[in-house]
């Protein structure tokens, strides 16, 4: 899996959690995690791409659309207090892993949180999901104690964003 970016023809921009984009993503999302998880995965456990958290101003729902017009991946954020913001919801299709796409969205994601004035990312991540875990160590995400209670993360990590 490399790092080549063969997704200058993906388009990255907000949209709304409720949209036909935002539910397709999320169909994607659950079923591939329902599928990787050994106990399944309720996303009214481990949040739901609808949820509130993620709707302007609280937070922010981006979604990757390839030149035909397909959705191909979202990314979120949850903006918390005192500076600090949380990724949710990293999704790439299948077809378009191993290319950049993931990297993109993360990246993309956080400028914005940067540019809101967060100066630390967090995240979690399940164990099954050693893709994105290999990913967010690359783009220097490192391990911290655990700050949410969500049921279905092993790994918790954190970046210092630079202004």
């Amino acid at each position: 899996m490399g790092d080549t970016d063969e997704t200058v023809d993906i388009r990255i921009a907000p949209a709304d959690p409720g949209s036909a984009a935002a539910r397709h993503s999320a169909e994607a999302y659950y079923t591939e995690l329902a599928e990787l998880f050994p106990d399944g995965f309720d996303p009214d456990v481990g949040g739901a791409i609808g949820d509130p958290s993620i709707t302007p101003p609280r937070g922010l729902l981006l979604i990757a659309t390839s030149a035909a017009g397909e959705t191909v991946g979202c990314g979120a954020l949850t903006f918390h207090d005192a500076g600090v913001a949380e990724i949710k919801r990293v999704w790439t299709a299948p077809s378009t892993r191993g290319h950049g796409l993931g990297r993109r969205l993360v990246l993309e994601l956080e400028t914005r949180a940067r540019d809101a004035g967060t100066h630390t990312l967090q995240l979690d991540t399940n164990r099954a999901l050693t893709g994105a875990i290999a990913m967010y160590r690359r783009l220097g995400f490192t391990e911290v104690p655990r700050f949410n209670d969500n049921p279905y993360a092993d790994y918790w990590f954190a970046k210092t964003l630079r202004p």
